[in-house]
């Protein structure tokens, strides 16, 4: 999740803007020791705002952990996490980012919730040769603008997870004329207006935004935007803001029945539905940052999803959402990166430069769902993308008509910029999104 930070000119250097990549030849090198435990550093939000995402990724973390080393570890090697706060902000980060492998010599980190975070992290962990596995931020910058050698992102980017939305929204409620936007005011809230926006332009060219409203990151009061919105009565109000924001936005807008005036699209809504309880009405459009949902109606091995709700419930006592599938992808992308390395290494112990040669083309399984990691470093998930409704089995809103988006549809090809690239898309595009999925199957 993206967050208010800014790279100053000081921490760009710190985190090795401009480094000298490693050639490819250096990976074959002397057998490398097995080590006696493997040391996982983890960045997420411990404290603040995020910690609403940051907290459940670490207890999806240490659960995880826990598995693994019960079954033998990691190439027969236990883990050992260690964990950074990002909420003290880039300059603290880098400098954790920097002592854990080269004081703690962690052998691999895995970095972050922030898209900030991981501008600053990705060309440090290149600096400093060691497989750096981006976990869950949504910047599509970071392999758009440059080359990695040790970066790799097991997860998605901004840009399916807010053009999917769009296209269920064409899908199941084509005749929408007039859009509002109310958005967190910073980089991400901003940023993924601009994805929206463009690809409306050219999927539904005609569309009137009648509204651009972003308030404050941190506001706790949207009493005049809501106000607006009423007057306004937009048949479309988008939000991609998150937390405990999007929390008090819904249950202000609830209080004023704007959810009755207009369709809300919601793309990270997901994590929030078990907070807000019944307070967000049926019949709105709700994103979950992948295809990650506790009633996914058709996982990819039932019995493997059904484990790790269980689990994830018993030691948090609440369902698993999206950070939690994004640590688990993680893990299971660096087991499978391990298996694959040391296969081409003869059963040895990887090297650093060996274990990164493994990522690009990997196949992992998620919660859900069978991944991979393009060449370029780009992992591709799948979307869940479903309309709430109101059952007597749960307490808060779940998804129906759900449309599972293939991540090619709704991705950036490989080398291409996001913006230029949904520039070309055309109104036919919306005919190759599948059908609606029911709850019940």
């Amino acid at each position: 999740m993206p967050l208010p930070f800014q790279l100053t000119r000081r921490t760009a250097l710190a985190a090795g803007f401009g480094s000298v990549l490693l050639p490819a030849s250096l990976s074959a090198q002397a057998p490398v020791q097995r080590p006696s435990e493997l040391k996982i550093g983890v960045t997420t939000f411990l404290s603040g705002p995020a910690s609403v995402f940051g907290v459940p990724g670490r207890n999806a973390a240490e659960m995880l952990a826990e598995e693994i080393n019960r079954e033998g570890g990691i190439g027969g090697v236990p883990v050992r996490l260690f964990f950074v706060d990002e909420a003290p902000g880039i300059d603290h980060l880098v400098g954790e980012f920097r002592r854990l492998v080269q004081n703690e010599r962690v052998d691999v980190m895995f970095a972050s919730i922030s898209s900030g975070s991981c501008l600053a992290c990705t060309p440090l962990g290149e600096e400093l040769r060691k497989v750096t596995v981006l976990w869950d931020c949504g910047t599509q910058r970071i392999f758009e603008e440059r080359r990695y050698q040790y970066a790799f992102r097991t997860q998605a980017n901004a840009t399916p997870e807010i053009l999917a939305p769009l296209l269920y929204l064409m899908k199941t409620k084509p005749d929408f004329r007039t859009v509002a936007v109310l958005n967190q005011d910073y980089a991400w809230g901003r940023d993924s207006w601009e994805i929206w926006k463009t690809a409306m332009d050219a999927l539904k060219p005609g569309t009137r935004v009648v509204a651009e409203l972003f308030p404050r990151f941190g506001a706790t009061d949207f009493s005049a935007e809501v106000t607006r919105l009423l007057a306004l009565r937009p048949d479309v109000i988008l939000s991609t803001s998150w937390g405990g924001e999007l929390d008090t936005f819904i249950r202000q807008a609830a209080e004023r029945r704007l959810f009755e005036r207009s369709t809300f699209v919601l793309p990270l809504a997901e994590s929030s539905l078990e907070r807000v309880g019944r307070s967000l009405p049926a019949g709105h459009i709700v994103g979950s940052r992948g295809d990650h949902w506790h009633q996914h109606p058709r996982p990819a091995n039932p019995q493997a999803l059904q484990r790790f709700v269980e689990n994830y419930r018993r030691r948090a006592d609440a369902y698993p959402i999206y950070p939690t599938y994004h640590m688990a992808q993680a893990f299971s992308a660096l087991r499978a990166a391990h298996a694959k390395a040391m296969q081409a290494n003869g059963g040895n112990w990887p090297s650093d430069a060996q274990l990164a040669a493994a990522f690009p083309g990997l196949e992992f399984d998620s919660p859900t769902s069978r991944m991979r990691i393009r060449e370029d470093g780009q992992g591709l998930e799948p979307q869940l993308i479903g309309t709430t409704v109101h059952t007597d089995r749960f307490p808060f809103a779940v998804m129906d008509k759900m449309v599972i988006f293939p991540p090619d549809l709704v991705t950036t090809p490989a080398g291409q910029n996001s913006v230029a690239w949904l520039r070309t898309l055309t109104p036919d595009m919306v005919n190759r999104v599948p059908d609606p999925i029911s709850a019940a199957g």
